[in-house]
């Protein structure tokens, strides 16, 4: 009977490796992952297969079926190794796949200390990026309010806005030139006009006078309450195709909102009491409306003649509504070389040009 054998402990193939074996088998394990190749060892033997598996027909051995191999689960050190090597790629490459994610980038100069910086940047999806803004229409640099001379002069004012659409489009626009007037027997305009309290603004396109209730006119059965009255650089108005050194409109409105405009035009000769009434309280800045301590007589600015042109056109500023009626007087007033100088220091011309009569009757008092 031959002797008793040892019991046989397949295992020992497997023990973990000695301390100076360890590191070496870290170094290959860490490259591996790295690098992506597996680790080969020569030390290390390879496995027999398990029980399970077969031999062909020539004798060798065989895997597993291949049922048996899909449905067992990956590795968890192939696992590890396939995320680490793809991390690393990504660092190597400056890539992110995801939007919003932070990439950590160390720089080191001597150790870990005073020196080391770190530098963080966010990597976004170039699709999370805002559109920029869209140019408004117009372009840059398109004016944005209307004025009487430049880009935004009166050719354009139509234009600028949809709701001065009626200053390119309008078909009873002011101011025209007055000729042919029909004469007939008008009746005269009614003035009830009083020494009144009153404001001075520079509004950027005229020096206006607001002035308190209190003065109306009554035209054609209608009351008219004065409003304002300001002034232009020529006159806009013409009287057969003469143009007088300014004008001055007396702005009056009825209960339905309804505009009637009395027209007066101021020539060089004698000094205006009322004119210098205003230019007195003329305010030191623009849009700033100056209260005056004395008051102001609106009737003092009329002719002694109180004869009358009436048409029916539109207001001569931006949004140029139409449905106004407009009340010229024929006779002119005095100006001094002084007042009229004072002005034009402030606003050289502000004028709308002529605009076309298109049949419009035009009346005459007698």
């Amino acid at each position: 009977m031959s002797p008793a054998r040892p019991p046989f402990t397949p295992m020992h193939r497997f023990a973990p490796p000695g301390p100076r074996q360890g590191s070496a088998w870290a170094l290959a394990l860490a490259l591996a992952l790295v690098s992506g190749t597996p680790a080969v060892r020569a030390d290390v033997p390879a496995l027999k297969p398990m029980k399970g598996a077969s031999k062909d027909s020539a004798g060798a051995e065989t895997a597993a079926p291949p049922a048996a191999a899909a449905s067992a689960p990956m590795d968890p050190l192939e696992q590890l190794r396939q995320r680490l090597a793809g991390k690393l790629a990504n660092v190597k490459t400056g890539a992110s796949t995801e939007p919003g994610s932070l990439r950590l980038v160390t720089q080191t100069s001597g150790g870990p200390g005073p020196t080391e910086t770190v530098q963080r940047s966010v990597v976004r999806k170039a699709a999370t990026a805002k559109p920029a803004p869209a140019v408004p229409a117009g372009g840059h640099g398109a004016p944005t309010h209307w004025s009487y001379q430049g880009p935004a002069g009166p050719q354009t004012w139509g234009g600028l806005r949809p709701e001065f659409k009626l200053c390119g489009a309008g078909q009873r626009q002011s101011p025209i030139d007055i000729r042919g007037g029909l004469a007939v027997d008008l009746e005269p305009v009614k003035f009830a006009y009083q020494a009144s309290r009153f404001g001075v603004i520079d509004n950027g396109h005229t020096v206006q006078a607001n002035l308190a209730s209190g003065n109306h006119i009554e035209l054609g059965g209608k009351r008219f309450e004065l409003v304002q009255l300001h002034f232009h650089r020529p006159s806009e108005e013409r009287i057969d195709g003469r143009q007088f050194e300014m004008s001055v409109h007396l702005v009056h409105k009825d209960d339905q909102g309804r505009l009637a405009v009395v027209a007066v035009l101021l020539d060089k000769g004698e000094a205006q009491p009322a004119v210098q009434q205003v230019w007195n309280n003329l305010p030191l800045e623009r849009h700033d409306e100056a209260a005056a301590r004395v008051t102001l007589d609106p009737s003092e600015i009329l002719p002694a003649d109180r004869r009358y042109y009436t048409y029916m056109g539109s207001m001569t500023t931006p949004p140029c509504s139409e449905g106004v009626q407009w009340v010229v007087m024929r006779q002119p007033v005095s100006m001094s070389a002084e007042q009229l100088e004072l002005f034009a220091r402030i606003y050289p011309m502000n004028a709308r040009p002529l605009q076309q009569a298109t049949g419009r009757r035009i009346l005459q008092s007698q």
